[in-house]
């Protein structure tokens, strides 16, 4: 069905239909979402948020553009609050013909005089217009609308300006017989007897709707059997959102931290979606010649992780759950929010444990007897050749931000290994690490640019040690093939399933090749034993 199709059938439907207010496509969206049949185009909320009053401040034709931008988002129909008309007869008929090119269902317009006063506004004018003129504009609003099901829905403001309800019902009448689809009689009593009095004298003769702003505390069972048609939850989501944007603000205002936030507030990601991001995704498919991606990740988790004791006795440590999701089931979310879809994991101990969607996989069944170089080995002979972006690489134990990543894709240099100049901060914790000495210590000056690394290895000693390299570094096309060249003579090499990285790295500096240090301070986590497990909870959940 068309959208003024839809609303007619709210309309007539036989049992109380609901409306929910919208002022934008993004509130609309999510109106529609929420599984409200129709939305209500709120003359108050769409004012408020363009930051004017309901007094007619905002002209029709910007009223205009938000509506096409609402019914372009969803297809529910809409019900747009209208106020006066936005002038005489003449203006309403241009308004109907507007309404109907933008795909809006129906219009609601009310009898009091141009410009408005918002009904509920304490001591606001609210002077109704002549009974005759706005009968008019009802019918030259009938006379304009080219789609035969477009609704017209008469509001009259009598109960509102303290006339009665003898003025409400002749009102309303009038307007019957002027071509009005439906009446919507409007009250701020508290109590629903003014509505519950006109429907009761009114009966059946055209389609009543209401608006509970006022009276929202009455069961809506009352309004049902009342036999009302719809009701308008008139401005219930720009409120609550207004209330959510306040406390956000004064939070980041005051503790200045997104931390606290973070479980009250959607992700960036649930934006796009109601952006519509996956639809354009598809159609770049569709329209877009074929890319490469941009950057992959190999990550190596084939180890048992016996310094976990009973803990990994069945699971490999990857597998270990951090705030309610395996450890490597986290890195593969966080790669996959900053836009790396092309994941690869080498697994080894307990394999068929670690089994996550779209990944592709590349099985050590000798992990017993093998270091992680081994385990790289074999992951980068197994990856795809007709890549020509980067390559990150990553311990399969390893807890990072998704900015560090991101800064090692636009670092600049062959190889670049990403580490923390704040070494010293571990010393204490007793676990293997490789330090690294560079071309430059780090400085402030040196955020987000790369040095060249001179050495890398456990022995090196601490004071001599400008950081420490804690499991991620990333290649390009070139890095790859030394990568590659280097592990094949290191194969050729008597133990060498037993080497450490520094063996690659060490070979690497060794061979001439660009192998480059990025300083990170923090934001990842190397899980190593029981200690750093129950910090990753932390890492998460601060």
């Amino acid at each position: 069905m068309t959208k003024p199709q839809q609303f007619r059938e709210l309309l007539a439907s036989p049992k109380l239909e609901f409306i929910c207010e919208a002022h934008n496509a993004l509130s609309a969206r999510i109106a529609e979402e929420a599984g409200f049949k129709g939305i209500w185009a709120s003359g108050l909320t769409m004012s408020a948020a363009l930051g004017v009053r309901d007094s007619n401040e905002a002209s029709w034709t910007q009223v205009l553009d938000v509506l096409e931008f609402m019914s372009d988002a969803t297809r529910a129909p809409i019900l747009v609050d209208a106020d006066t008309g936005y002038g005489n007869f003449n203006n309403v008929r241009r308004l109907v013909q507007k309404l109907e090119q933008r795909g809006i269902a129906a219009v609601c317009i009310e009898d009091k005089q141009f410009p408005k006063t918002n009904s509920l506004l304490d001591g606001g004018r609210q002077e109704l217009a002549d009974i005759e003129e706005f009968s008019g504009k009802i019918r030259a609003a009938k006379d304009a609308q080219r789609d035969p099901n477009f609704s017209v829905v008469a509001r009259t403001e009598a109960l509102i300006a303290g006339q009665g309800m003898k003025e409400a019902l002749k009102r309303a009448e009038a307007y019957r017989q002027a071509g009005a689809d439906a009446i919507l009689i409007h009250s701020k009593s508290t109590r629903p007897d003014e509505v519950l009095a006109f429907k009761k004298e009114w009966g059946d003769r055209l389609p009543v709707v209401i608006v509970p702003t006022t009276y929202y505390a009455t069961p809506t069972d009352i309004f049902r059997d009342a036999g009302f048609s719809m009701v308008i939850w008139a401005n219930m989501i720009l409120r609550s959102a207004v209330r959510s944007m306040k406390e956000t603000a004064a939070h980041l205002a005051s503790v200045q931290s997104l931390h606290a936030l973070d479980d009250k507030i959607v992700p960036v990601k649930e934006i796009f979606r109601l952006q519509g991001a996956d639809e354009l995704a598809d159609a770049e498919k569709k329209y877009l010649p074929a890319v490469k991606e941009h950057a992959r990740t190999l990550i190596l988790a084939a180890s048992r992780g016996e310094e976990f004791g009973a803990l990994t006795e069945h699971k490999p440590k990857a597998m270990l759950e951090v705030a309610g999701q395996p450890l490597i089931f986290k890195q593969i979310q966080t790669l996959r929010e900053m836009g790396i879809k092309d994941i690869t994991i080498v697994r080894g101990f307990q394999k068929d444990m670690i089994q996550a969607p779209n990944v592709r996989y590349i099985d050590n069944d000798n992990y017993s007897a093998t270091k992680e170089i081994a385990s790289l080995k074999m992951g980068l002979e197994g990856l795809p050749k007709n890549h020509d972006g980067k390559t990150f690489i990553a311990f399969g134990d390893l807890l990072f931000k998704k900015f560090i990543p991101s800064m090692l894709l636009e670092a600049e240099g062959d190889i670049v290994l990403a580490v923390d100049p704040n070494w010293e901060d571990s010393t204490q914790k007793g676990r293997y690490m490789e330090y690294v000495t560079c071309s430059e210590p780090y400085k402030k000056a040196l955020f987000d640019k790369t040095v060249v690394v001179k050495d890398e290895g456990p022995d090196i000693q601490k004071g001599k040690a400008h950081a420490e390299w804690f499991g991620l570094f990333s290649v390009n096309q070139r890095g790859l093939s030394l990568v590659m060249e280097a592990l094949g003579s290191l194969s050729r090499k008597r133990g060498f399933h037993e080497m450490r990285m520094s063996s690659l790295f060490r070979e690497l500096i060794a061979k001439g090749a660009d192998v480059r240090a990025l300083y990170i301070n923090g934001h990842w986590l190397d899980v190593d034993d029981v200690k750093d497990y129950e910090a990753a909870h932390l890492f998460w959940e601060p």
